[in-house]
């Protein structure tokens, strides 16, 4: 290492001091916990995270996770100081409308930030998924010689990180999978907003840790250059189990007035506490975003080291790829995010008449998409039996082997959430996660955080409505769909047969840059004629010019029985097939009108579900037959009948629509 480059101690004073004035100058934000871990980021940045500043898409980079991102500026100082494509006049727009330096991390906002954290606990949940991904990915490219896929994935979480329920289900399926290559930073400054984490945490956090089957270490103090060196020296070293490093710091360090205090926490210093700071760190009172020569004079080093790491792995992988050149091959498609030629026609397709639940039919899709895509896999929370999600004779993963292709979570759907978002921002395999539709509520923040970064996640939900029946309103799903509908950037498909179902896995897979939700029903349904245009969102089933009838999965064969009735009274309905409103509204706005005329004013819309969201297609004078209420324990078809979903409570709404419509 080059003798021109500053000590530690000065890169360290200049992290805390550029968090210090980020934090002042947007006179908002979180300065405390970049303070008390300066230290610790610094020694991991410069000396032991494999990483090129030049190229932060470099497939065998380490990968870093802040799950405590409210310490935004501690990331932004190490990747400005390191040489990323980051420049001090970003750092000074903290929090501004369009900076490169958001709030908390964002995905695709800032080179160098590999995941949208923010909530904690998902980051957490999000490092397990990277670690995750790269032991699938060696344990399917890697040969005797080659290991073109050896990196780590490393992350800093708080004491709020690990108050939070979705650290526990992370940890412990990291521990029993013995994710070796997972490294986390516990940041025990004992601090949090409402003032010291003795208010509602006192367990025993290392103990709970070598409980999950995590192995443990310690520095006492956070200031401790040479201790945090050490251990993450040692976390580097695989033993069979993934690492925590438990590290004593002091939120607001070298504040005069505001260390190891909840003031520290999420606000900042003010002027008079930052020179006090400034002062007691023997740096000058007056600066502002100061970078001494010696510490800018890093970024070129470890540049010069990324490069030299990358030009090494990039002629072990030449070499690979002569031994191997199909593996190399599809090694290369995968990491790039490219579907293999023709996996379209893999498509199954289903006899008219065929009465099957969509949640077996998708199955059926799923594992012929499967054989021609091998980057997809799947996991479920104990659930896989129901969903049937498994992938046929493709591989379990378990401890210490990790070739399959099936993913057993257990009961832990907020965690397999983070973790599908993890792996599919690793790059290299296409996740999908599976549960009932009514536990999707464990799921909203990763599913939402899925949106966020437009992550190719896909999330299958089955049982999707109160039509399974005897298990009852819990298990019941009624305001879900219309909860999901409300994200952004999430295309929610609710097949209406085995051909709609087939036709919505080669929507979700064909989406690479977002994520999808497929709704899935328990009780059969008939196969209809036809091959449905489902990556339209919306088609005609049966023709007619008197009243539109609108429905998703199940009630569209409910529709259908009453377009017959109508029928017989002269009546001419048109039902429409509306398997996802957000790719109907992506339509242009000639087939919008040839599907749902604007002439055609009187309009019906069933769903098993909430109303909310339906009266975009009916229009305010339309007519919308739903539930809303919570469901009852009874058979399904009982279930339906007495909530009101039926041809002839939809036949009596489309009566109405066509008599209005004609007075």
């Amino acid at each position: 290492m080059s003798t021109t480059l500053a000590a530690p101690e000065l890169a360290i004073t200049t992290v805390r001091t550029l968090a210090i004035d980020g934090v002042q100058q947007a006179n908002s934000g979180h300065p405390g916990a970049p303070m008390g871990l300066a230290p610790v980021g610094w020694t991991l940045f410069s000396r032991h995270l494999r990483h090129n500043p030049a190229d932060p898409e470099w497939p065998e980079r380490d990968r870093f996770v802040l799950s405590a991102g409210h310490a935004s500026m501690l990331l932004y100082a190490l990747l400005n100081l390191s040489g990323y494509d980051l420049p001090i006049s970003q750092l000074e727009r903290f929090r501004q409308l369009g900076s490169e330096t958001p709030g908390h991390p964002e995905k695709g906002d800032t080179p160098g930030v590999e995941i949208t954290t923010g909530p904690l606990g998902q980051g957490f949940g999000n490092a397990v998924g990277f670690a995750l991904a790269e032991a699938m990915l060696a344990a399917r490219y890697n040969r005797p010689g080659h290991e073109i896929v050896d990196h780590r994935t490393w992350f800093i979480c708080s004491d709020g990180d690990l108050m939070e329920g979705i650290s526990h289900e992370a940890a412990s399926i990291a521990g029993f999978l013995g994710l070796e290559k997972l490294i986390g930073i516990w940041d025990d400054n004992r601090i949090s907003l409402d003032g010291p984490t003795s208010l509602a945490f006192n367990e025993d956090v290392p103990a709970r840790f070598a409980a999950y089957g995590w192995r443990v270490l310690r520095v006492d103090d956070g200031n401790d250059v040479a201790a945090i060196d050490a251990a993450l020296a040692e976390a580097s070293v695989p033993d069979g189990r993934p690492t925590l490093i438990a590290c004593r710091t002091h939120i607001g360090y070298g504040s005069p007035n505001k260390q190891d205090t909840s003031s520290a926490h999420g606000s900042p210093l003010g002027p008079e506490e930052v020179a006090l700071t400034k002062k007691a760190y023997g740096w000058p009172e007056d600066s502002h975003f100061l970078v001494p020569d010696e510490v800018a004079a890093w970024a070129g080093e470890l540049r010069a080291r990324g490069a030299a790491a990358q030009q090494d792995w990039e002629t072990r992988l030449a070499a690979y790829a002569e031994e191997f050149p199909a593996e190399a091959a599809e090694f290369a498609r995968v990491g790039e995010g490219r579907l293999p030629d023709g996996w379209e026609d893999a498509a199954p397709t289903f006899p008219e008449g065929t009465s099957i639940a969509t949640r077996a039919s998708a199955g059926t899709a799923m594992n012929a998409f499967a054989a021609a895509v091998p980057e997809l896999v799947q996991g479920a929370a104990d659930l896989s039996s129901s969903t049937s999600t498994t992938l046929k004779d493709m591989g379990v993963v378990g401890p210490g082997d990790f070739a399959g292709r099936n993913l057993y979570y257990g009961v832990r759907e907020h965690a397999m959430g983070a973790i599908t978002n993890g792996i599919a921002a690793h790059a290299g395999l296409r996740p999908v996660c599976s549960t009932f539709f009514t536990f999707s509520d464990y799921m909203k923040n990763t599913i939402r955080l899925a949106a966020l970064m437009r992550l190719p996640s896909i999330f299958v939900f089955t049982h999707d409505s109160v039509a399974l029946g005897e298990d009852g309103p819990t298990h019941q799903p009624v305001e879900h769909l219309a909860a999901l509908r409300a994200v952004p950037d999430l295309v929610v498909l609710r097949p209406a047969d085995a051909s709609e179902a087939a036709a919505s896995w080669r929507v979700a897979i064909g989406r690479t840059d977002a994520p999808t939700a497929l709704v899935l029903s328990r009780q059969g349904l008939p196969t209809m004629p036809g091959t449905p245009p489902v990556e339209r969102g919306a088609y005609v089933v049966a023709p007619g010019d008197d009243v539109a009838i609108i429905a998703t999965g199940s009630e569209v064969h409910t529709a259908l029985e009453a377009r017959t009735a109508l029928a017989a009274e002269g009546v001419a309905a048109r039902v429409v097939s509306m398997p996802s409103f957000e790719l109907f509204r992506e339509q242009d706005a000639a087939y919008r009108a040839e599907v749902l005329p604007p002439g055609l004013t009187a309009r019906v819309a069933v769903e098993a579900a909430s109303p909310f969201g339906w009266a975009e297609w009916t229009g305010l004078t339309g007519a919308i037959v739903a539930i809303d209420r919570f469901g009852l324990s009874a058979p399904g078809d009982v279930a339906l009948r007495e909530l009101g979903i039926t041809a002839e409570a939809v036949a009596d709404a489309a009566r109405a629509q066509v008599a209005a419509a004609r007075d």
